[in-house]
Formats: structure tokens, sequence, C-alpha cells
């Protein structure tokens, strides 16, 4: 049995989630990873529109290639397959960590709804996509926070670090699919975003910590295959997945973390403060 502290990020197979659980492990912490793509070669885009003008690519990324990555930083990994849609799989993954490893110190939520009224725009969005979006983006991801949060408060101890977008706070500059985004995908957002307040007000003095981290705009494998040239770069500029991961990391085990509570942690600017990258 391991004495390492437990880290549980969702959506690691490939991007911001992948590039958190390297950073975790690199801190000393064995990493269970959530995802639906399980092996190499399955990944897939998803359409974000009624539009459809997105072609449907490979991508790059898994369970299987994150683990391995951990494992070779003297790590363990417990990969967990997981749909934020599928209300059965959410209850059970972080069960599974708990059930095979007995704790979980850190929960990154860095998974979003990959789907459907991402980016589509008013007169397009339907009552079931907008659910989707709510419940994968923010009913469930208080569902799972739920599983983890009775163990934390039984050692007195736990952070819990939930990934925001700054799409929650400013308006779009454009129409969706024409250099802005999709406003059900923002207001599943800003509601997602006042969960870690929450979390600080409740269980604060039992000591347990949530943060809100914003990635800034990353160019993530799936931007990158869907449009090579991405007009949000050029507008919005590109951060790397790595700036956040380091933030994540240093959220998880640093104790001058605590003033950074209930505040807006837009991570690529943290990371430079900080010394944590170039």
């Amino acid at each position: 049995m391991s004495d390492a502290p437990v880290a549980l990020v969702t959506g690691a197979s490939r991007g911001l989630g992948r590039a958190a659980a390297l950073a975790l492990a690199d801190a000393g912490f064995d990493v269970a990873i959530t995802a639906r793509t399980e092996r190499e070669g399955e990944g897939r885009t998803e359409s974000n529109s009624v539009r459809g003008d997105d072609p449907i690519v490979a991508l790059p990324g898994s369970l299987e290639t994150t683990a391995a990555d951990i494992e070779a930083r003297g790590r363990r990994a417990l990969p967990v397959k997981m749909d934020l849609l599928d209300r059965d799989a959410v209850v059970a993954a972080p069960r599974t960590v708990l059930a095979e490893w007995g704790r979980v110190d850190v929960l990154f939520n860095n998974a979003i709804y990959q789907g459907g009224a991402t980016m589509d725009r008013i007169l397009d969005l339907t009552p079931e996509n907008l659910e989707r979006l709510m419940v994968g983006n923010y009913v469930h991801q208080i569902l799972l926070t739920q599983q983890v949060l009775p163990q934390m408060l039984e050692r007195g101890s736990g952070r819990v670090i939930n990934m925001v977008s700054g799409s929650a706070r400013h308006d779009p500059p454009a129409a969706a699919g024409a250099g802005g985004w999709g406003i059900g995908y923002s207001a599943s957002k800003a509601a997602f975003g006042r969960v870690a307040g929450g979390i600080n007000a409740e269980f604060g003095p039992q000591g347990i910590k949530a943060f809100n981290v914003d990635p800034g705009n990353v160019i993530t494998e799936k931007r990158r295959a869907l449009r090579p040239n991405d007009e949000f770069e050029g507008n919005f500029g590109s951060e790397s997945p790595e700036a956040t991961g380091t933030v994540v990391a240093w959220l998880a085990t640093n104790p001058d973390a605590d003033r950074m509570l209930g505040k807006w942690i837009y991570a690529p600017k943290l990371a430079v403060d900080l010394g944590l990258v170039g």
C-alpha cells in the first residue's frame, strides 16, 4: 500500500487534464484518471453544433497513454472510464478510486460535456441540448464531488480544484462559430463557477479548500485537429496546457495557495508570477 497522496483528475486522456495529471505525478501524487477514451486510436471529435460544420476526425490521447506516462514518473496510475452524462459512471468512478486506494486528497474537476449545443446559437438551442449541457457541466460535477467530500471531511483535509472558463465572465465578441462561443456552454460554466465558493463556505472550517482555475485560451488537440488556423488563437492568444497543469499541482501542494481562495485564478499569469514556467 502506497502512502503517497492521491489525486483524481477527470478528462485526463488529453489536453488540460493530461497536463495536470502529469504535473500532479511529478509533485508526488498517485493519480486516478477518468475519460471516455480508453485506448489510443479510439478518440474522435464530436460536432459542437447543429450546424454540423465540424468534421469528425481522430484525436490522439487516451487513458492508457496518460496512465503509462504517470507510471513512467514512478507514481501509480488508476484509469477509470467515465462519461459525464452517465450518472451511474459519475458516481462509480470516485467510489472505485476510494475502494482501490482508500482516499482522494485532491479532486481536479476538469472534464466538460463534449457535444451538441456547446457552440450553438440561441435559436438553435433545444431543451434537450440545454439539459445535457447543464447535467454534464454542472449537475454531475456536483454529484461527483459529493462522492469524495465525506472522506475528506473524515480526514480533515482535502482540495477541490474546478476548471472554469472565461466565457462565464465575458460576453462573446461575436456569434457562436464566428469568433464567439455558445451561451448555453457559458451559462453552464457560470453555474459551475459558483461551486468552489460554496464548498469553502460550507467546509472550509473543516479543512476543505476549493479553487477556481481559468486556463485561458488553450489550443487543445481537438481544437487543433478541427481548426488548424483557429481564429481564437489570433484573437485571444494561445496558452499551454502545461501552464495550467503546474498551477493545479501548486494549488494541490503549497500552503501559500490559501491566498488564492475565493479568487478567479487565471492560470497562465499565476504560473509566470510563481516562476512555474518560463
